[in-house]
């Protein structure tokens, strides 16, 4: 197949509900190579193919990039965007898929508390691209009550359908991050906690859900009385704390012989 050929039947492919994933990454394996053949996987000055080729080879990195998200592989992810960002400079026809990616690698920097470098992304972009952008506001809104510690509207939006069926990928990522954070918290605070009182600040949905989130946190349940124990947790904490007093006393015992010395 020559390099259109494959490039219809990759949109054919992820665009139908009855592809198979080794399909389209069947595909996606075979244009790179193209695309790499034809001096077209980076856009330069010196690209043999005409440009009419570019928004075929843009179109190709998107689709990897969304297929990326979908099979749940975020470094593929990152290495897509990485060689979208020179299409994006270039000099082409704007692409419809340029905001929704956009949206998405913002996610991305949320969900794994990349905090800097998200406010840093949004600096560069014009203002009136992200308050007019569905796809942009749907991550600012996130970072914004996060920062607010509204969690609840981030648990509210997460609900709701996102702009992009790709976008639920990174914001159940980040309610997975606010829930450890929630967990942390809690571990802290109680000794003890009824189990549905648990589930309820950690905004799961049935008691299933919040039973094996603690059985990763390692907490002990007793399906009797359905109270959820922190305090084999707190009490390793405190084993390991460093002794302040005793610390203090040392050095200032030490800093008096070190003066007598001198």
């Amino acid at each position: 197949m020559d390099l259109h050929s494959l490039h219809k039947s990759l949109v054919t492919a992820f665009s139908s509900s009855k592809s198979k994933q080794d399909e389209v990454r069947s595909l996606l394996t075979k244009l790179k190579i193209a695309l790499t053949e034809h001096n077209l996987l980076v856009p330069s000055a010196s690209s043999s193919s005409s440009s009419s080729d570019l928004p075929l080879a843009r179109e190709v990195l998107e689709i990897g990039a969304f297929y990326s998200v979908r099979i749940g592989d975020i470094a593929a992810f990152d290495r897509y965007i990485s060689l979208l960002t020179p299409f994006y400079d270039a000099s082409l026809s704007p692409s419809s898929n340029y905001e929704p990616l956009l949206g998405l690698r913002l996610l991305r920097l949320l969900s794994s508390n990349q905090i800097s470098a998200f406010h840093t992304l949004i600096e560069t972009l014009p203002t009136d691209l992200v308050n007019s952008s569905k796809y942009l506001q749907h991550p600012v809104s996130l970072e914004r009550w996060l920062m607010e510690g509204s969690y609840s509207k981030v648990w509210r939006l997460s609900r709701e359908t996102p702009p992009q069926d790709e976008y639920r990928f990174f914001v159940d990522l980040l309610m997975d991050m606010i829930r450890n954070e929630i967990a942390s918290c809690e571990e802290k605070a109680y000794d003890s906690l009824a189990l549905h009182d648990a589930a309820t600040l950690l905004f799961f949905e049935n008691l299933d859900q919040v039973l094996g989130f603690a059985k990763t946190r390692g907490w002990q349940v007793n399906p009797k009385t359905q109270v959820v124990s922190f305090a084999s947790l707190n009490t390793a904490a405190a084993e390991t704390k460093i002794p302040k007093k005793a610390t203090i006393a040392s050095n200032l015992t030490f800093a008096k012989e070190l003066e007598s010395i001198v």
